[in-house]
């Protein structure tokens, strides 16, 4: 009885040791696997001569387009409003609290710091052009595109008189709650 108690033990041992071979192989299988993928999906950040000239024949044609600013051709750049814009607008059934993250795309830093400058004119003006919305509207993504709209003009109107030109190209809601 003691030799077969042995012969567990020992069978027991070289199970234990068998499977911990196989984890420490599968181990190293997946560690190399995600080594490789990193290594081959990874590449190089540099982009393709054929992709920066198409990248910048299409900002030539966004320049020449009769809506798009007169703006040195560039990288985005966004300047988000300092705080959100908090308000109610009229529903049907009942009045809402509305709250709009608001940021703005425009190329070049000049424009950037024209921006950074007059960022109390275009709150007053973005206040004035949300707050003459109503829910019913805001409840629908049609509602939102159109809210946007208004609001580009709004601004690129705005800005004609002080910056000399329309600055900005988009206007970007980054979040919007309605209550």
């Amino acid at each position: 009885m003691a030799e077969e108690e042995k012969e567990l033990e020992i069978e027991e041992g070289g199970g234990k040791s068998n499977k911990m071979m196989i984890i420490i192989i599968a181990a190293v299988v997946l560690i190399g696997g995600g080594v490789g993928a990193f290594m081959f999906l990874g590449g190089d950040d540099a982009p393709e001569e054929g992709a920066a000239e198409e990248t910048l024949a299409e900002g030539e044609a966004k320049s020449n387009d009769g809506d798009a600013p007169s703006a040195d051709i560039g990288d985005a750049i966004y300047v988000a409003m300092p705080r959100p814009f908090v308000f109610n607008v009229p529903g049907a059934s009942r009045d809402r609290l509305v709250q709009i993250k608001v940021q703005m795309m425009m190329r070049g830093e000049e424009n950037e710091e024209k921006i950074k400058s007059h960022i109390p004119l275009l709150e007053g003006t973005l206040l004035k052009t949300f707050s003459s919305t109503n829910a019913d509207d805001l409840g629908t993504p049609e509602g939102k595109d159109a809210l946007k709209a208004k609001a580009l003009s709004d601004v690129q109107t705005t800005l004609i008189d002080v910056a000399g030109g329309k600055v900005i190209e988009r206007v970007l809601f980054t979040g919007f709650v309605m209550q």
